[in-house]
């Protein structure tokens, strides 16, 4: 696995890791989970000729900041390691970070992985693609979030739940999330 590095501009601590080679796949942990539990993920998509840029979404960086400023913070660690575009993904609070990036850095956002969809705000940035994937056993962001999502926008929002998938689906059924994130990005 990738070492977790720090990346501290004006004087902000945020936790990063990146490994991999080719299209970059940035994915943004849930609130107040460390980057290791997307690793396995992560590994797996590198595998696949993907570069992938982890992130985290909370700690000393990001307390006094909203989602607008977090995703401020993402674009910040794509610059410092070279990444000018990407699909931004992100676990729960992640995801909505994630939205965020796309609404308010659009030309950086190749499109969005949602990993569990947080309730709530239904906006998604014009023209770009959307894939949730949910655990259809989650009881923190529940299945109807992201099926509100897809009716929302059904031109470009596509989901895929995997079975029996609590909330933790990303590191307890890596396979299939993994796979799902391959396939709809068809980079093989």
């Amino acid at each position: 696995m990738t070492e977790t590095q720090i990346f501290e501009p004006d004087a902000r601590a945020i936790p990063y890791a990146v490994e991999g080679n080719g299209p970059t796949v940035v994915l943004i942990a849930g609130r107040d989970l460390a980057i290791d539990y997307l690793g396995t993920l992560a590994h797996l998509l590198a595998e696949e000729d993907f570069r992938v840029l982890r992130i985290a979404s909370s700690g000393t960086w990001s307390q006094t900041l909203d989602v607008h400023g977090l995703a401020s913070g993402v674009i910040d660690v794509m610059d410092a390691v070279g990444v000018t575009d990407a699909w931004l993904g992100g676990h729960a609070f992640g995801g909505s970070i994630a939205r965020a990036v796309a609404l308010d850095h659009h030309d950086r956002v190749n499109g969005v992985l949602l990993l569990g969809v947080e309730s709530g705000d239904l906006t998604l940035a014009e023209g770009l693609p959307v894939l949730v994937i949910q655990g259809s056993a989650d009881d923190i962001t529940p299945p109807a979030n992201g099926e509100a999502l897809q009716a929302s926008a059904p031109d470009r929002v596509s989901l895929v739940s995997i079975d029996g998938g609590g909330h933790m689906f990303v590191s307890e059924n890596v396979g299939a999330t993994s796979w799902a994130i391959e396939d709809y990005l068809d980079w093989d």
